[in-house]
């Protein structure tokens, strides 16, 4: 049965499920997300079925801190300062990965890793627990993102953490910085003339 808990005082029990090996269902600042250890091959499993995700699809994780985020991926001049003005905040960041062992299942099978350091309170403090989480939208794959807790129609996770604060309701900007020249992945929360402006050129 699937545990219904309230932020702030269920963040450490859906932390201890996730070191488990549980999967949660919990809000972000940009959309309510599914996670579990990026570290554990069952438990990604479980999330891409969950979904009914194609396994070619890597998946992205959520990291506390811009330091947590660097021990997970090689951050270049131009990553670091994306990460500087739009973390915590809905820019995702793809980069070389850092850490070897990250479930290849999370990786599917590139080298490279999507981060993000998500703005808000019940999502970080739950990550300060966790230090890191699979961090992907709780619907089944190719369909709405849910807003709040009400629209999370997917099924098979252990636990749902509310929280009633606003969420952004868009998902986040996926930005590829492994080449020299970033590019855009998924268009977001953050516009490209945000990304321009704080990177001094077009993109």
């Amino acid at each position: 049965m699937t545990e219904i808990l309230n932020c702030p005082k269920g963040v450490a029990r859906c932390a201890s499920i996730v070191k488990e090996g549980g999967v949660i269902v919990f809000p972000t600042d940009t959309v309510y997300g599914m996670g579990c250890d990026p570290y554990k091959d069952s438990s990604v499993a479980r999330i891409f079925a969950i979904k009914g995700r194609k396994d070619d699809k890597p998946l992205p994780v959520l990291a506390a801190s811009i330091k947590d985020a660097e021990k997970m991926v090689k951050l270049n001049m131009v990553g670091k300062v994306l990460a500087k003005n739009f973390w915590p905040g809905a820019l995702t960041i793809v980069a070389p990965l850092a850490d070897p062992k990250v479930s290849e299942m999370v990786l599917a099978g590139k080298r490279s890793l999507a981060v993000r350091v998500p703005a808000n309170k019940c999502a970080l403090d739950l990550l300060h627990i966790c230090k890191y989480l699979v961090g992907t939208s709780a619907n089944p794959s190719g369909s709405t993102s849910p807003k709040n807790a009400r629209e999370v129609t997917v099924e098979g996770f252990d636990a749902l953490l509310i929280n009633d604060g606003a969420l952004i309701g868009k998902e986040s900007t996926i930005i590829d910085i492994t080449n020299a020249a970033p590019k855009i992945l998924r268009h977001g929360a953050v516009s490209i003339s945000q990304i321009e402006k704080v990177l001094g050129h077009p993109i």
